[in-house]
């Protein structure tokens, strides 16, 4: 193994290996030499999980930024999907993109990572979820294996547990109208104007018109960034305070 390393130039990049799906076939890759593929794209390497404790909900999200369904195993997978969704550095998402293997010095372990997302820069970011609560030994030595390799490839790793439940709740309510389908770019362009200056949300909307067709628009623009409230302070509401966001034009 030592020979290997050398030719790779870092112990960690022969000391794990990446198992994965390319189109359509199974592979197994030392992490210096599979650390390239487009993870963002990759099918699942297992199949999700229902828990017999009733605790996990296995389902399929559809992701504004894919333009297609990524899976979760959990209410907080799904959760921590939709952040990384309206996240606007995050240009690709693919859920367990890969197992990730290696030896502890005793045994052989393998760990497949919730998420694998891809930056505007390019850069690549391993994504774990799991409460603080829930982490146990064999959990924490896992996670700590995966920041080791994705390190030695200049990969990010965050591993995320439960988000701030104001946040999480607002930000919910606006993925439902993150789909292209609710905006109409006129409507947008006069909500660009309205909220130019600070203004209440159900009163600036309701200069243009039908809350029906504007409030829609709204939302879609609260949930891309166009337009800013402050969704950590409170839930949202007629009343809450709503104005363009930076770069909105």
């Amino acid at each position: 193994m030592a020979v290997v390393a050398l030719a790779y130039g870092d112990a960690d990049l022969s000391a794990f290996e990446l198992d994965f799906v390319e189109v359509g076939e199974r592979r197994r890759l030392p992490l210096g030499q599979g650390w390239n593929r487009r993870f963002e794209t990759a099918d699942p390497v297992r199949e999700f999980r229902w828990a017999k404790d009733g605790q996990g909900f296995a389902g399929l999200y559809f992701s504004a930024t894919v333009g297609d369904h990524v899976g979760y195993e959990s209410w907080l997978e799904r959760d921590r999907l939709i952040l990384l969704d309206r996240d606007p550095a995050v240009v690709g998402i693919a859920s367990q993109p890969f197992w990730l293997h290696w030896h502890d010095g005793q045994r052989q372990r393998r760990h497949a990572p919730d998420y694998f997302v891809r930056l505007a820069d390019g850069r690549g970011r391993v994504v774990d979820v799991r409460a603080g609560d829930r982490i146990d030994q064999a959990a924490a030595e896992a996670f700590e294996a995966t920041e080791r390799a994705c390190r030695a490839v200049d990969w990010e790793f965050a591993r995320v547990g439960e988000p701030d439940p104001v946040l999480m709740a607002n930000v919910r309510w606006l993925s439902r109208y993150r789909r292209r389908r609710c905006m109409r770019p006129d409507v947008a362009e006069q909500l660009l104007d309205v909220f130019a200056e600070p203004a209440l949300l159900r009163s600036g909307a309701a200069r243009l018109g039908d809350p029906l067709l504007v409030l829609p628009v709204l939302f879609h623009l609260l949930w891309n960034g166009d337009l800013v409230a402050d969704l950590a302070g409170e839930l949202l509401s007629s009343d809450a305070l709503v104005r363009t966001g930076r770069g909105s034009r």
